[in-house]
């Protein structure tokens, strides 16, 4: 056999040019890139050590044979011309790894199936000993290239993936793979802050990944010295005292490192639960008298060990997938930027995200950034030096003075623009609400239009709803606006971060908009009209409150005493409260949620009413059909549209309220009254209904000061009988 092999080393995607460096170090040559790949030439013996040694490569491939495919025939016959029996027993086990189509073969299953055969084929005895498979533990494991008629023929050296270092065996929700997170650490140059004596710190360290190869980088570890089983331990080729010598002096230098004073090297996370997997990882790398983690928020982070002690701060912030992710993570950076300021000055930062443009909002500009990709999502490394001149206002540069907090998030124009415009609706509405005894009403509603948002002050909180942008806004513009106007609500409004809720509004479908978003079961206590009410800004798209309908509550209220009153698609029957506060005879509300029924239950505990307050869960519909009670008021506030496997069918406000208004009028008490309100925007009363009944549309009647700017938030009628 040659003494020499061609060596194709495979990474993650972007990775090619840290690992070219990486693998020219451990003594490959004629090193060229190809995607997620480099290849190379070298003898055994740096084979083993990029086993070994490599912090970034996948695998390590040992190329048997390059040859043209022209079908599957020619493809057996390539795989078969090779003399396996230098490399496996005939009584050895196999796994065969295929990539690749073309020249007919478009089917990996079928492509592995052929060069397992060819393998098979060659080594089986007249007695008929032949090769078994193994998929997870092989003798040999092989892979096979096809790419444009050619095939690359390779013994896989690694086995399992190097990046499987063995000590994280626990794991958060969206964890690094160790070889990027050791990409990372390069390019923040943490081997020569290492060298020069510089902490290591991760302020949401997770599981503790970046901390280990940190670690791992400055006491010179291999990162697969602890590995047991490689994949060319049972391959015919292996030469044990070529590899024991290389794996004894990898050894020794770990002793020698881990022997040497341990740098400073920290991690926080603020989830409990994770304290203890990211120490149970640290313990099985055998560094836990190098690497520390605490229980600690981005907001309290301060990793000083002394006040002349510089490093390098790590982390990996979350993305943002969920609904009203926005605001909770613009907040994240925001933090995270003003941490930095206050307790890492003199530091270097490394932040590796998928969203760049939350990077630009912690108020520190990059000085250099690097395209990653975590598997197929598109990641950026933003590097940043914590000195004074690189604060920056929003995404744009800017001085800071002596008389001005750095620590504080100054705005974008736009930022400011959106702040001036609540802080003079606020102005107006406050002295209303002051007046009237309003607790929470609607601050701002699209007023601008690049900015989209409906702004909701329920005491002391902040409800933001974010309406979907049209299909002709750049969706980049759009996120940057929305981004603007979550960094001026908290200043304009003075109102804490945590105390900001941020959801999106779209067109729901079936009965999206009462699924849960959330599970935090957090209510708030509100005031209105003289009832409490019981709201959850977080967990549902609607908060249990609908404020453009406190006039008709109001109303409702002041009309009740001594009226049974009926409270159609009741949600959380807040006006049941209502009416049951103005002295209803008795109350009956309808609704087909369960969850919504609970939640009305303690709305009526909580002023004190249960007895005589009837609930009842159906489908509206039906229980009018049946039900035979006379009621003097009634209130109907149905959704747009709605289906539920609890209901027969679809009900469609348009299609259906006519049906519903004469089933809801047949109901109602000689000299009674039947309120009927809905928020579709197109929707257009049945003109045959005024022939029954006497009409009286009163919207405009229905909406207080801080919806007039919208006024179709909803409209309205009254209905009696002739």
């Amino acid at each position: 056999m040659s003494t020499r092999h061609e060596l194709i080393l495979t990474c993650p995607k972007g990775l090619e040019g840290l690992l070219r460096d990486e693998a020219l170090g451990l003594g490959l040559e004629e090193v060229r890139e190809q995607t997620a790949a480099i290849r190379g030439v070298a003898e055994l013996e740096v084979a083993y050590r990029l086993c070994l040694w490599s912090r970034l490569a996948n695998r390590v491939l040992l190329v048997l044979a390059r040859f043209p495919v022209a079908d599957a025939q020619a493809l057996y016959d390539g795989v078969r011309a090779v003399d396996w029996s230098e490399h496996l027993a005939a009584d050895g086990s196999l796994a065969v790894e295929f990539s690749g189509r073309g020249s007919g073969i478009d089917n990996t299953h079928f492509g592995a199936l052929k060069v397992k055969d060819a393998i098979v084929d060659a080594l089986r005895r007249p007695d008929g000993t032949r090769p078994g498979i193994d998929k997870l533990n092989p003798d040999l494991r092989v892979h096979l290239r096809l790419d444009k008629g050619q095939a690359v023929l390779s013994l896989d050296l690694s086995g399992h993936s190097l990046h499987q270092r063995g000590y994280r065996l626990q794991q958060g929700a969206a964890p690094l793979k160790e070889n990027l997170a050791a990409a990372i650490l390069l390019r923040a140059a943490w081997p020569r802050i290492a060298a020069e004596g510089g902490a290591l710190t991760d302020p949401m360290c997770g599981v503790g990944t970046f901390l280990v190869e940190g670690a791992m980088m400055a006491a010179d570890i291999a990162p697969n010295l602890k590995r047991e089983r490689w994949g060319f331990s049972a391959w015919l080729g292996h030469v044990p005292a070529l590899w024991a010598r290389l794996h004894a002096e990898a050894q020794a230098r770990a002793e020698a490192g881990l022997a040497r004073t341990p740098l400073w090297i920290r991690g926080y996370e603020a989830d409990p639960r994770l304290i203890q997997p990211a120490r149970n990882n640290i313990e099985r790398a055998g560094l836990a008298e190098w690497v520390k983690i605490y229980q600690g928020e981005v907001a309290t982070f301060a990793p000083r060990p002394d006040q002349n002690q510089k490093g390098l701060v790590i982390c990996n912030p979350p993305y943002g997938e969920r609904l009203g992710d926005e605001a909770s993570l613009l907040y994240l950076y925001q933090s995270l930027g003003e941490r930095l300021r206050q307790a890492c000055e003199g530091w270097e930062a490394g932040v590796f995200t998928a969203a760049p443009e939350l990077g630009k909002r912690m108020g520190i500009r990059s000085h250099k950034q690097y395209a990653f990709w975590n598997g197929a999502l598109p990641c950026k490394l933003l590097l940043l030096r914590v000195t004074p001149d690189q604060f920056v206002i929003g995404a744009k540069a800017a001085e800071t003075t002596a008389s001005e907090p750095v620590s504080e998030v100054r705005l974008s124009e736009g930022g400011q623009m959106f702040a001036n415009r609540l802080q003079k609706n606020l102005r107006q509405l406050g002295k209303w609400a002051a007046r009237t005894g309003v607790e929470c009403y609607r601050l701002y509603d699209a007023d601008m239009p690049e900015y989209a948002l409906a702004v909701d002050l329920y005491r002391d909180w902040v409800h933001v709803q974010e309406y979907a942008p049209p299909r002709s806004i750049d969706p980049q513009k759009a996120q940057e606006r929305l981004l603007d106007a979550l960094a001026a609500i908290p200043q304009a409004l003075n109102i804490p971060r945590e105390r900001i809720v941020v959801k999106r509004r779209e067109r729901q479908s079936g009965t999206r908009q009462y699924e849960r978003q959330s599970s935090q079961g957090q209510f708030l206590e509100v005031a209105e009209g003289g009832v409490k009410l019981l709201v959850n800004l977080t967990d549902y798209l609607d908060t249990g409150l609908f404020l453009d309908h406190r006039p008709l509550r109001l109303r409702i209220q002041r009309e009740a005493a001594g009226k049974r009153f009926l409270n159609l698609f009741c949600y959380t029957a807040t006006a049941t409260v209502h009416a049951a506060k103005g002295g209803a005879r008795s109350t009956t509300s309808v609704d087909l949620s369960r969850t919504y029924l609970d939640w009305a239950r303690r709305n009526l505990a909580l002023n004190g009413f249960s007895e005589r307050q009837r609930l009842e869960q159906g489908d509206v519909m039906a229980w009018l059909a049946e039900d035979r009670g006379e009621y003097e008021l009634i209130f109907i506030d149905p959704p747009t549209f709605s289906n539920s496997k609890r209901m027969e069918g679809v009900f469609d406000v348009q299609r259906d309220h006519v049906a519903l208004l004469d089933l809801a009028m047949a109901r109602l008490a000689a000299g009674g009254t039947l309120y009927f309100s809905n928020n579709f925007r197109k929707f257009a009363l049945d003109e045959g209904l005024a022939a029954r009944y006497r009409v009286e549309e009163i919207s405009a009647s229905t909406l207080d000061e801080d919806f007039r700017r919208n006024p179709r938030i909803h409209r309205a009628w009254k209905f009696q009988a002739r």
